[in-house]
């Protein structure tokens, strides 16, 4: 397995030309027995070989545009590809207009020489953390794959895509945990930075106020590398002490009904960094309970999804997801002073948590509580909706308190996925990522 970190390294030091990562990567897209026609709604892959090619000119003549000049990158089917329909994992905007313009994030990859392999299938419209997608299908977990588990979401196809080799680093978005969760159960590195560090313009939109783009790689470097990209200022990450480091675990909600799988990694995982000389001190954290209360009615998601959706619920019901327009509806049963009032609970929210956790150098939790369960199971709506608001428990707190997060691998090799979660407050993505490389050190020295 190469990284996008090493690639980039490779490519600067003259051992591996673009065309060859570029071309592994369309193998693994267009083979027969893999997931390539679940994980991508749009393949480039004529663009893609171009792109290499050109891509390996500049490298030789020490010119590349960036460090990922010719690298295969995936982006979520979120982003505005001009002269393309944006369709966001739906049937519904089949027929919408064309986009006339590229996103802003993906024009920087463009200008950057990535080679895009595709648009990468999700969530219909990124309403759920678990990444079934009944239009286009649902791409397989690539842990037991015998036995369809799902893939986590809203980023499905963008996590399947890295883990088979599809592509170096995939670009998602992440509302509630949308980047996290599918890097965590598929066994990678997912960063949720600070949701102001990269501009939206041309991202189709869950939640305005939650709404982030994040990426998805193996490993923090390779994180950071493709977020220097699209990031409206690269972030500087330095080597930090595991002896150093005083994190927090929240003691209210986030750790309860882990299964056994998650429980076994959570504790050894701690217990590595304990042995490291890292200072963990458990706080109540009381204010985590309050998100219950808060989002009991759909909360500012649901309001904000149904201001964008209202029209399309009203004249086309048929052509959604059925257990995405359930979410969506939700949002109808607000006022606008209720949701007035719901902007201020979280102003509120959000201060006493940032003061709360402000002494700390971050916050630990698990990623996620449970590990990928089977497609099957979930055919059950209420178990579908009782493992979505799991999934989504843990991350959401994070979008709530408009801060950065990341989730690393802690499980053992042949081990169920599971991912140690470290997040910060708003603005602290440099220091988050430098914390998290001394972790993922750690971490892999204890596999």
């Amino acid at each position: 397995m190469t990284t996008l970190w090493q690639a980039s390294q490779q490519l600067l030091a003259g051992h591996i030309t673009p065309e060859t990562l570029v071309s592994d990567a369309l193998h693994a897209i267009a083979a027969e027995s893999g997931e390539g026609k679940r994980v991508f709604t749009q393949t480039y892959l004529a663009e893609a070989q171009q792109q290499a090619r050109q891509a390996n000119a500049r490298w030789q003549q020490h010119q590349p545009n960036s460090a990922i000049d010719g690298l295969p990158i995936s982006i979520k089917d979120l982003f505005d590809v001009a002269g393309e329909v944006t369709l966001a994992g739906s049937r519904l905007l089949s027929n919408a207009a064309k986009a006339t313009s590229n996103a802003s994030m993906v024009e920087r990859l463009r200008q950057a020489g990535a080679a895009i392999v595709g648009k990468t299938n999700m969530t219909e419209f990124a309403f759920t953390g678990l990444g079934i997608n009944p239009h286009y299908g649902t791409p397989a977990n690539p842990w037991q794959r015998t036995e369809q588990r799902i893939p986590g979401g809203s980023s499905s196809g963008a996590a399947v895509a890295v883990a088979d080799g599809m592509c170096l680093a995939a670009v998602g978005t992440d509302t509630g945990g949308s980047v996290r969760i599918p890097a965590t159960l598929c066994g990678l590195t997912g960063f949720k930075p600070s949701a102001s560090r990269i501009d939206q313009t041309g991202t189709l939109p869950l939640a305005v106020s939650l709404d982030s783009i994040g990426v998805i790689a193996h490993d923090v470097r390779s994180c950071w590398l493709l977020d220097s990209v699209i990031a409206d200022e690269p972030l500087s990450i330095d080597e930090r002490r595991l002896s150093d480091a005083h994190f927090v675990i929240p003691q209210t909600r986030v750790l309860e009904g882990l299964d056994q799988h998650v429980s076994a990694a959570w504790l050894h995982a701690l217990g590595q960094l304990r042995a490291q000389g890292v200072t963990l001190t458990e706080l109540p954290l009381h204010e985590l309970a309050e998100l219950e209360t808060i989002n009991s009615r759909g909360g500012i998601t649901a309001w904000e999804a149904w201001q964008w959706h209202q029209h399309y619920v009203h004249s086309q019901p048929d052509a959604y997801d059925p257990q995405v327009l359930t979410r969506i509806k939700r949002g109808s049963l607000l006022t606008h002073e209720e949701a007035s009032a719901l902007y201020q609970q979280r102003a509120d929210w959000k201060q006493r948590v940032e003061n709360a956790i402000a002494p700390f150098d971050g916050m630990l939790m698990p990623t996620v509580p449970l590990i990928a369960p089977t497609l099957h199971e979930l055919n059950d709506p209420a178990r579908y909706m009782q493992v979505n608001m799991l999934m989504l428990r843990n991350t959401s707190v994070i979008n709530m308190l408009d801060g950065c997060s990341i989730s690393l691998p802690c499980h053992q090799p042949g081990a169920a996925p599971v991912g140690l979660m470290l997040s910060s407050t708003h603005g602290n993505d440099a220091a988050l990522l430098s914390w998290a490389a001394a972790i993922e050190t750690t971490l892999k020295r204890s596999i």
